[in-house]
């Protein structure tokens, strides 16, 4: 999606983090899939996993010391060509959207998560993340973590198109992770277990829905700080783009990638049909009940 003109993005939302070397994270999100290919390959072990990781980032790290650090302002023009703008405006877009949804729609109020664009590796409430982990939301901590790089993972690994909305929706859907939270929902889920109809694939199908939800009405949610809507309204092209995004993270896609063969038994992410399916339920005017996978007879 293309940010609309005019529009002004301040900084201090997106928090710069990382370069702290540790094992890799015991959490969930769209990331979470690709640690979960990772762990296939090499037979789940550990400690191999964490040298891979190592490996394809290089085994780089960064000092980190002083004061925190923040994306700075930044405008609509930037957010289109420069990442990490887009993510700090695509955060503030979603801040605009559930702070008024939410409340509507739950009767619960919406607390900003925390977001940290990180390279290399930090260190969360729920263990250590690295690159390879890519995206995820901690909920200990209540915050989104996000190592940009995870967007070029997406398409020369795993055949996801380029576009801003593909990488939009998996801010979103990280996001819409922390509305679970919110609602109770993760609470509510047994995220312990996999399978085909297991709540750790319904939490996700359910984020999928909710990023879905907020794209389809980003072109109408305004910036209370500008009174410009964030974004242009979503073209075929964009949207195409996002879906794609969600089927590459599907679980037979990356099953089939990672041994040639598909095991639902071993899904916790939900399949690229359910991916897509999902996101566009939230896209074609879902609502937090409609989006309700824990209660869905089927997926």
């Amino acid at each position: 999606m293309t940010f609309q003109d005019g529009g002004q993005f301040e900084g201090g939302r997106v928090r710069k983090g990382g370069g702290r070397r540790g094992g890799l994270i015991a959490g969930g999100g769209i990331g979470a899939v690709v640690v979960a290919l990772l762990a296939v390959l090499l037979g789940g072990n550990g400690g191999d996993l964490a040298q891979l990781a190592d490996q394809l980032t290089g085994g780089q790290q960064q000092s980190q010391g002083g004061q925190e650090q923040f994306v700075g302002d930044c405008t609509a023009q930037q957010a289109n060509s420069d990442r990490e703008c887009r993510l700090n405006a695509t955060v503030q877009s979603l801040d605009a959207y559930w702070a008024e949804v939410l409340p509507q729609q739950a009767s619960v109020q919406y607390t900003e998560p925390p977001v940290e664009s990180f390279s290399g590796s930090t260190t969360t409430a729920c263990g250590a993340a690295s690159s390879s982990t890519g995206p995820f939301y901690c909920p200990p901590d209540q915050t989104v973590y996000i190592d940009l790089s995870f967007y070029d993972l997406l398409q020369q690994q795993f055949g996801a198109s380029d576009g801003a909305l593909a990488e939009e929706y998996v801010v979103a859907h990280e996001v819409g992770h922390h509305i679970e939270n919110l609602v109770g929902a993760m609470d509510a889920a047994d995220r312990s277990g996999s399978g085909a109809e297991s709540d750790s694939v319904r939490i996700e199908l359910m984020a999928d829905c909710l990023a879905g939800m907020w794209a389809g009405h980003a072109s109408r949610t305004v910036d209370p700080d500008t009174g410009v809507p964030f974004l242009k309204p979503i073209t075929d092209d964009e949207l195409r783009n996002a879906l794609d995004a969600a089927a590459a993270v599907g679980d037979d896609h990356i099953q089939q990638q990672a041994t040639g063969q598909i095991n639902p038994e071993g899904f916790t992410h939900g399949t690229s049909e359910q991916r897509m399916r999902w996101f566009t339920t939230g896209y074609d005017g879902g609502t937090l009940a409609t989006c309700n996978t824990l209660q869905a007879a089927t997926l």
